[in-house]
């Protein structure tokens, strides 16, 4: 697997020790999550989307509305994805800290069209819900037309990891620390009044799962 590109973006600059290069890890970190933040200038302005990703080993594809501002073409773009796994509460304040996984990717967005946005949108969803698409029905072309697909190259990315506990153990100050770990489930499905099918298969398996587990690869 090869490693990420370092460039004046992307280079470990603070906290190097935290920095994971190869890409590997962000395929990990994408893996865990499905909610990014779309960061791009409009008019200009800074402005910072939450939306639902999917993604293969060459691109992250970002979901939006064709009315939606953020999703213009021709600029560059940030796209962050983060994972909280617990609050680090040392012996001073100076030393608290957050347990996390994140990446930062790059990239011109490139709005996609045909079969080509087709396959984006079902890898969204797919990462979102596995077996998903194949059960719900198909997007007609009027809502299509209504959806926006943006691509983003995995070329130029960034991640970071932060694990263990505090890092003050020199502090002589007599007080409790360690890390208050979070960890986020899927509930049971909520079904709705109108439907007359019982849950699927594919959903109900889900109740219970880690919403963003840690893979071994990143312990």
């Amino acid at each position: 697997m090869s490693d990420l590109s370092a460039t004046d973006r992307t280079r470990h600059k603070r906290l190097r020790e935290q920095g994971r290069t190869d890409r590997e890890a962000l395929f990990a970190v994408l893996r865990a999550g499905f909610v990014c933040h779309l960061g791009v200038i409009v008019n200009g302005d800074p402005m910072v989307v939450p939306t639902v990703y999917g993604f293969d080993s060459s691109s992250i594809y970002v979901h939006g509305s064709v009315a939606s501002r953020s999703l213009t073409q021709g600029a560059t773009a940030c796209v962050t994805v983060t994972h909280v796994d617990g609050l680090v509460l040392a012996r001073s304040v100076f030393s608290h800290g957050v347990n996390y996984r994140s990446a930062m990717i790059y990239g011109v967005p490139r709005a996609l069209e045909g079969e080509e946005k087709l396959t984006a949108l079902k890898c969204l969803t797919e990462h979102m819900t596995p077996g998903q698409w194949d059960y719900a029905r198909q997007p007609t072309r009027k809502e299509l037309a209504a959806t926006t697909i943006l691509a983003l190259s995995l070329e130029e990315a960034s991640v970071k990891v932060r694990q263990g506990g505090p890092d003050d153990a020199d502090d002589p100050h007599d007080v409790w620390a360690g890390v208050l770990p979070l960890a986020a489930s899927w509930q049971p499905p909520v079904t709705d009044p109108l439907a007359t099918r019982p849950v699927p298969d594919h959903v109900r398996h889900r109740a219970g799962q880690p919403a963003h587990p840690a893979e071994p690869y990143l312990d």
